[in-house]
């Protein structure tokens, strides 16, 4: 089959000079096909493993609420997908009949990020994980090959250790030749203890207080030509977890994953250590970004090692202090004068180690325009077309030191966020009609931006595509 864009899409189409590129598409897994790879890999107990996991929806739902809590569960997704839009449910789950409909759509060229296989990285069992996500990456080189010129399928990473994460870049990009990979953002690491329940885990979002090094994975990452992207869900964090109610689970839970992934590399060093490399956090938006970024500059400004120094309890002149409660205090505190230094003491720890003072001493930075270009420059961040907040993203007036963050353009196709295809487009250009965009904002946001993520550490990343002269 093939259509025409809609009026209105063909009508922006023919309005700007630049192609279009998707970095947040999705397709939905054919599940029988992702079967017949896992058990060419490992063999029915494989296969029965992941239904156990496809299955886990309805099992839970007899459990009580408190014990759906204590195995760490919560209301899950559900009516997901396009239904009465039936043309759309199978586009997502057919590669050349996403290939065939991308002019309709008005995209030039989409990055295509998993949907059930998202839930592979994040299996506890090792064998199972491993098995899965090789599975899947399997099923989308397969499904795709042929297509690169639109499409380019996005593999798997798990990070439950380095070496596993290593050892499936080096598969997807070196056997495989995908071109592009996500990592998962966190690895929930049991507490420990015993007969605790499932839900006493912590989340190691790869930084400060890690079990592991993951400069190996960061390292491999830039031999291979890849940059780092996540795509991770914080349903379920103790950030209020409902059993009853998905929406609210689901509000902003891309935007705290996002975040918490993106203060966890910065704080640890990453992007100072491996300049290079560029780094994506889809689908949660800009606006976490815009606040985190404010939020770490004033941290720093207040708190850098020499700046600190004006809270340091050493320079209290206690005996000003004592005069004033002498002048001002009432009677109950004047009477209490001998037991001033018990409150002056109080977060005013005068034994506080040394070594521990400098809070950003890992971070690599020495001044707030290296935190600025690290935000600008090397973090993209996924923005979904219906969001008017995407606006900020540009807004150098609000962001300090001018900053302009790198916002890129995903549509988030084949999920119930997008109820018709064919008006994703249509919405992003909203902005610019809308004045919150002006002609120059959106061009870097479906290009100019998509372009410097994918090709920052792969020049030749658009070769052979169909976007290729421009790209």
């Amino acid at each position: 089959m093939s259509a025409e864009p809609t009026p209105k899409t063909r009508e922006i189409l023919n309005q700007i000079q630049h192609p279009v590129i998707d970095s947040d598409g999705h397709l939905i897994e054919f599940l029988p096909s992702v079967r017949e790879h896992l058990r060419e890999l490992g063999g029915s107990d494989l296969v029965e493993g992941l239904d156990g996991v496809l299955g886990a929806q309805q099992a839970v739902r007899d459990l009580s609420p408190a014990a759906r809590r204590n195995l760490g569960l919560f209301r899950m997704t559900w009516w997901g997908f396009p239904a009465r839009n039936s043309l759309d449910r199978a586009t997502a789950l057919l590669p050349k009949l996403q290939h065939e409909r991308l002019p309709e759509q008005g995209i030039d060229f989409a990055m295509v990020y998993p949907t059930i296989g998202l839930t592979a990285p994040m299996m506890e069992e090792a064998e199972l994980r491993q098995a899965m996500v090789r599975a899947f990456n399997q099923y989308y080189a397969e499904e795709y090959a042929g297509l690169g010129d639109r499409l380019c399928p996005v593999a798997l990473i798990p990070m439950h250790t380095p070496e596993e994460a290593i050892a499936e870049l080096e598969y997807a990009i070196n056997t495989l030749n995908m071109r592009a990979v996500v990592l998962a953002g966190f690895v929930y690491r049991p507490l420990e203890g015993e007969n605790l329940p499932r839900a006493a885990r912590w989340v190691d979002t790869f930084g400060l207080e890690s079990p592991h090094d993951y400069d190996p994975v960061w390292a491999k990452c830039l031999e291979l030509g890849v940059n780092p992207t996540f795509h991770s869900s914080a349903m379920g964090w103790n950030r209020g977890s409902s059993q009853s109610n998905y929406v609210y689970n689901h509000v902003g839970n891309f935007a705290v994953a996002g975040e918490t992934t993106c203060r966890s590399l910065f704080m640890d060093g990453v992007p100072k250590r491996f300049p290079d490399l560029h780094f994506a956090f889809l689908e949660g938006g800009v606006g976490w970004a815009c606040s985190l970024y404010s939020d770490l500059l004033s941290h720093y400004e207040k708190r850098n090692l020499e700046a600190v120094q004006t809270y340091n309890p050493i320079h209290l002149d206690r005996n000003l202090v004592r005069e004033q409660f002498e002048r001002y205090a009432g009677k109950r505190a004047r009477g209490h004068l001998d037991h001033l230094d018990d409150t002056l003491r109080f977060l005013s720890d005068p034994d506080e180690d040394p070594d521990s003072i400098d809070e950003f001493r890992r971070s690599g930075v020495k001044s707030p325009e290296e935190i600025r270009d690290i935000f600008s420059q090397q973090f993209h961040f996924g923005c979904e077309a219906d969001d008017p907040i995407n606006s900020m993203a540009f807004h150098t007036r609000m962001n300090p030191q001018g900053a302009r963050m790198s916002a890129v353009f995903g549509s988030d196709m084949g999920h119930w966020d997008v109820p018709d295809s064919r008006e994703v487009v249509v919405e992003a250009w909203e902005l610019v009609e809308k004045g919150l965009f002006t002609e120059a904002d959106f061009e870097d946001f479906v290009f100019t931006n998509p372009r410097r993520l994918w090709t920052a550490n792969n020049e030749a990343f658009f070769e052979g595509t169909s976007i290729a002269p421009a790209a």
